[in-house]
């Protein structure tokens, strides 16, 4: 005999079977286009080989995207004489790239599989490969993401980080996207790879007390107090292509390049959790991977909500 059901746990069923059908999974493409994730990783392969730099460019890509209306690929649209994208934004003019390797990625699964792989999903995919390939650990990137149709320059400009915050803004720009302030300081591990221009980390290494003073003065060297805007420095000087722990133990010795790289390890509730990732590399992996997934679940659009682009930069 069937149990008897009340209408609030029907609707909480019903919720559950909702949520279900949207979820990402791991083998999305293992039918429908079973070759398209090898098919990311060598080209990620390729372009990091070429410019190690990269990497740590198609690592930020994913995060710009997410972090800005979900993961869904917003970050990859031009501007038109009738659509504003995200590029021109504060935090990411001039200064984020890798669009070519997307582009690249996006015509060769095109070629294999039409209209089926996602931008977002490549997005994601490339991120996780370009830590790998830059000796990082992997982890299970969950797919079935759409793009979307449309970009929003002001949330670009208001919901990422900048370099300058101190730890209560990273905080709390974190928490807005449901992350922890453990997973704040995870994610920041990201910069163990990847370069800075001047321009981010001048007013640091000139004004600023708790640096090493032979790190800050290196650092002059290549960013003078006028000019040279654009020159970059690498984010981890000891390891600066290999995705390790080294982050963590800069900071601990005060070389963190950006204001709000050092604002992780600086008298504050965050420093433990420092001190713990630059004794355990195998644990910070671990963290960053899971963080990752969950960065990756950002809002993204899945069954029949947004589209799958033909061409990453613009809308179909």
């Amino acid at each position: 005999m069937a149990l008897p059901i009340s209408k609030v746990d029907f609707l909480i069923f019903m919720c559950l079977i909702g949520l279900g059908s949207a979820q990402l999974s791991s083998n999305f493409y293992a039918t429908k286009c079973p070759n398209a994730l090898s098919t990311i990783k060598s080209a990620v392969n390729s372009a990091v080989a070429k410019e190690a730099r990269m990497g740590a460019s198609l690592l930020r890509l994913h995060f710009h995207d997410c972090f800005v209306q979900g993961c869904d690929a917003s970050v990859l649209l031009d501007d038109t004489s009738n659509f504003t994208g995200e590029k021109t934004a504060g935090p990411n003019a001039n200064s984020i790239r890798g669009f070519e390797v997307i582009d690249t990625i996006k015509s060769q699964v095109e070629s294999l599989c039409p209209g089926v792989v996602s931008c977002a999903d490549i997005l994601a995919v490339a991120a996780r490969d370009s830590v790998v390939a830059l000796g990082g650990a992997s982890w299970n990137v969950l797919l079935g993401r759409r793009d979307s149709t449309t970009a929003s320059l002001s949330s670009a400009n208001s919901d990422l980080p900048a370099p300058f915050f101190n730890l209560s803004g990273l905080i709390s720009a974190f928490s807005n996207k449901g992350f922890t302030t453990k997973e704040l300081v995870t994610l920041s591990g990201a910069h163990t790879i990847g370069q800075a221009q001047c321009t981010a980390f001048r007013t640091r290494i000139y004004n600023e007390s708790n640096i090493d003073p032979t790190y800050a003065k290196s650092l002059q060297a290549n960013c003078p107090s006028v000019g040279g805007d654009t020159n970059l420095s690498p984010f981890d000087v000891t390891t600066p292509n290999k995705f390790d722990n080294a982050y963590y133990i800069n900071l601990r010795n005060k070389k963190g390049l950006l204001h709000s790289d050092q604002q992780l390890f600086n008298g504050v509730s965050t420093d433990s959790q420092v001190t713990a990732y630059s004794n355990n590399a195998a644990t910070f992996n671990t963290d960053f991977g899971n963080a990752m997934i969950k960065m990756g679940n950002l809002s993204p659009l899945t069954g029949t909500s947004g589209q799958i682009r033909t061409n990453c930069r613009k809308t179909n």
